[in-house]
């Protein structure tokens, strides 16, 4: 799994305080961390940074690229910022997150990212949002995100397609479309672009004490369909132990058994079933719960575990 590092976040309040002091030591220390625990690329989302972006994009790409090896993701929606970044990064090849379909943003990223050898996640969004289906998104990627990449000879093996997940509080009946979107953008072009997603989104708004194991669960069913590539935080020793579970189809214990079931399942094209789940191992029932709100089988609540 290549994890693209997601700790150095705007919304985070230590970030808003480490960025508005300068400290440097702060993004450092955050950018090292990630990469020790296994991240392969680390992402500054520092926001659209309207006034300052002139001197915030290359202060931070300077300072982390001083402490870490691994390509910088620069995760902004501000196209000056980017180009900002770009030109102050010297070490690995970068990634720009990101354009979507629509027409501005579409006319001018890619040629930014071509100009600077980046790579570059595009979003299954177009001007009139995203859609639910899955097809649906597909065919942003093959009528509207990849043609245009054809047209400025821009490498196939440089895009990242990313199908977008929305948090299964609010928008629960997006999250088993967006597994099947992985699956299917695989095999919709030949040679297939990289597939990426922002894992932790499906548990915003979620309460923080619940959000792990959404995460977890939502990722053993992605892992089934063929994800190998995400922005997610690198900390969480546990979803790592998933990872490895899976990927080294470890069953060793009753948990990497039953990981590694749900990935096996969802790669069939199947459900999980209960009797799948030991329901006398409070741990298992929680997984079991949480499938079945990701497969928007029962309605999401904050208290789903308690039902």
């Amino acid at each position: 799994m290549y994890i693209i590092g997601e700790n150095i976040h705007i919304l985070s309040d230590k970030v808003k305080e480490a960025l508005k002091e300068r400290n440097a030591e702060f993004f450092k220390s955050s950018a090292i961390k990630q990469v020790e625990m296994g991240a392969k690329c680390v992402d500054l989302n520092l926001g659209p940074r309207k006034k300052d972006w002139d001197e915030v994009f290359p202060w931070i790409v300077k300072n982390v690229e001083s402490a870490v090896d691994v390509p910088l993701c620069i995760d902004t929606t501000n196209v000056n910022g980017m180009e900002a970044a770009l030109k102050n990064i010297t070490k690995a090849q970068p990634i720009l997150n990101s354009t979507s379909a629509e027409p501005e943003r579409l006319e001018a990223i890619p040629l930014l990212a071509k100009q600077y050898g980046a790579k570059l996640i595009a979003l299954t969004m177009g001007s009139s949002g995203i859609p639910i289906a899955a097809d649906e998104r597909v065919a942003i990627a093959l009528e509207t995100l990849i043609p245009r990449m054809m047209e400025i000879d821009y490498g196939m093996e440089n895009l990242i397609i990313d199908p977008l997940v929305l948090t299964v509080s609010g928008c629960q009946e997006y999250c088993p479309h967006l597994i099947e979107a992985v699956r299917t953008l695989q095999y919709a072009w030949d040679p297939a672009p990289l597939i990426s997603v922002g894992l932790s989104n499906v548990s915003n708004a979620v309460p923080n004490e619940k959000r792990p194991l959404i995460n977890r669960v939502y990722l053993a069913l992605l892992m089934g369909v063929g994800l190998n590539m995400m922005i997610a935080d690198p900390l969480d020793t546990v979803q790592n132990q998933v990872i490895q579970w899976i990927e080294e189809k470890d069953t060793s214990t009753p948990l990497a058994q039953l990981y590694n079931k749900i990935a096996e399942r969802t790669e069939a094209s199947e459900e999980v079933q209960s009797e799948d789940f030991d329901m006398a191992d409070p741990d298992q029932v929680a997984i079991w719960k949480t499938t079945q709100i990701l497969y928007n089988k029962v309605i999401y609540a904050d208290g789903y575990l308690e039902q």
